[in-house]
Order: C-alpha cells, then sequence, then structure tokens
C-alpha cells in the first residue's frame, strides 16, 4: 500500500475521513512541538500549542485547498497559534526551561559538556530576541522552510523577510557572544 502524501491525507480529513488527521498528528508534532519549544521555553505550553494547531486544522479543514505544501499551511497556523498564544499571555515573560539532547558521538565528555553548554547559550540568546526574528531564525534554519514559504506562512513580503532574517541572525549572534562572555 503506498505512503499517502499530506495533501492526500487532507484531502480525506476534508471528506470527513477525520481519522487520517492523527497520521498528520503522528507525522508532524515533533516538529511543531520543537517549534513551539524554541518560541516559548516551556515544554507544557508547546504541548497545548500544538494541540491547538491540531484542533484549528480540523476546524478549518475547509480552508485547505492543496496549493503548497501542506507543511506550510500547517505552519501558517502555527504562526497564528503563536500570535494568539502571546497576545493572551503578554505580561507573562519568556522562561527558558532547557532539556538538550545532544547526542553522544565523541568519547570525550569535556567536549560533550562544552557542546551541551554552546546549545544552552544559543537557547538563551534565541529568547533575548523578539518573537519575530525568533520565528523567522526557527523556520529557516531550524525547519528548512525557504525564505518564500517563511513568507507565506508570516504574511511578509518576500524581501522583508530576508531583511528580517539577516538581521535576526546577526542580533542572535550578538547576543550569543554577550551570554558566552559572561559564562
Amino acid at each position: 500500500m503506498p505512503q499517502n502524501t499530506d495533501t492526500q491525507l487532507m484531502r480525506e480529513v476534508q471528506s470527513g475521513e477525520t481519522e487520517k488527521l492523527g497520521v498528520l498528528f503522528e507525522k508532524h508534532n515533533k516538529a511543531l512541538y520543537n517549534y513551539f519549544l524554541k518560541q516559548t521555553g516551556s515544554q507544557p505550553v508547546s504541548q497545548d500549542l500544538v494541540q491547538d494547531v491540531f484542533y484549528r486544522i480540523l476546524k478549518y479543514r475547509h480552508t485547505y485547498r492543496g496549493k503548497g505544501e501542506f507543511r506550510t499551511w500547517m505552519f501558517s497556523i502555527a504562526h497564528h497559534v503563536r500570535i494568539d498564544h502571546y497576545r493572551k499571555h503578554k505580561h507573562k515573560s519568556d522562561t527558558l526551561d532547557i532539556e538538550t539532547d545532544v547526542v553522544d558521538s565523541s568519547p570525550d565528555p569535556e567536549e560533550t559538556a562544552n557542546q551541551q553548554d554552546s546549545i544552552a547559550l544559543l537557547h538563551k540568546a534565541l529568547l533575548k530576541l523578539s518573537v519575530e526574528k525568533r520565528e523567522i531564525l526557527l523556520l529557516k534554519n531550524f525547519h528548512h522552510f525557504k525564505y518564500k514559504q517563511i513568507a507565506q506562512i508570516t504574511k511578509s513580503s518576500l524581501p522583508a523577510v530576508k531583511t528580517k532574517a539577516c538581521r535576526a541572525l546577526k542580533e542572535l549572534t550578538d547576543e550569543f557572544n554577550k551570554l558566552a562572555e559572561v559564562s
């Protein structure tokens, strides 16, 4: 039996086979979770936001047109879920509950500890960026979207996304270096 594509699965969800959403969930929930975790720094909030994305996919399944990648449409929904979350929780600041999963490919424990420290600093630096800049970097560098797809997700122009990505990367580098000096 050939494996269904995301578009085929979503078409089946649209036609009433809502159990197919479970297949999409299994395929994409980890990517969404990581996206939200790097945005919020909170595991419980990230889990709730992933659930909200799939709830909205089900609720708004009639709006899916099948043009472009399903993943782009899904992350567009995630973008709006994130915006709604920050609007509701303006008064709460981001906290980082760092849990790094570094694969130990090196027998040197000191090198592994240095890698973990660098990852922790990167996460802290990432949380110092504005939500908008953080999101662009996450979509580009962690989820491997093209600039054109990021523009679609964020409802921005392509030149604006490229400019914001460049500025965000510079700001991330500066923040990382500041944190590294303090450590």
